[in-house]
């Protein structure tokens, strides 16, 4: 039987740091390996600290985007 991988959407615009990577961490932590989180953030330091929790948690960064002060990232939990 195939595995369906689900995608979820997080909008964490106007959360400041830590706020949105506590939220993605706890997410990732309900989530199964594979799963994919579409996640949204307007804070400008949340590029590094996307890169730091994917060293630190088994989360894999497989695109980002700015666009209009948004940044958007699309990771996979593996």
């Amino acid at each position: 039987m195939k595995k369906m991988i689900k995608i979820y959407d997080l909008n964490l615009i106007g959360l400041k740091c830590p706020i949105p990577i506590l939220k993605l961490s706890k997410k990732f932590k309900e989530i199964r390996t594979g799963d994919i989180i579409n996640a949204k953030l307007d804070d400008p330091s949340s590029e590094n600290d996307i890169n730091n929790l994917c060293k630190s948690i088994k989360v894999r960064l497989l695109d980002k985007k700015e666009k209009n002060d948004h940044f958007f990232f699309r990771l996979e939990k593996y």
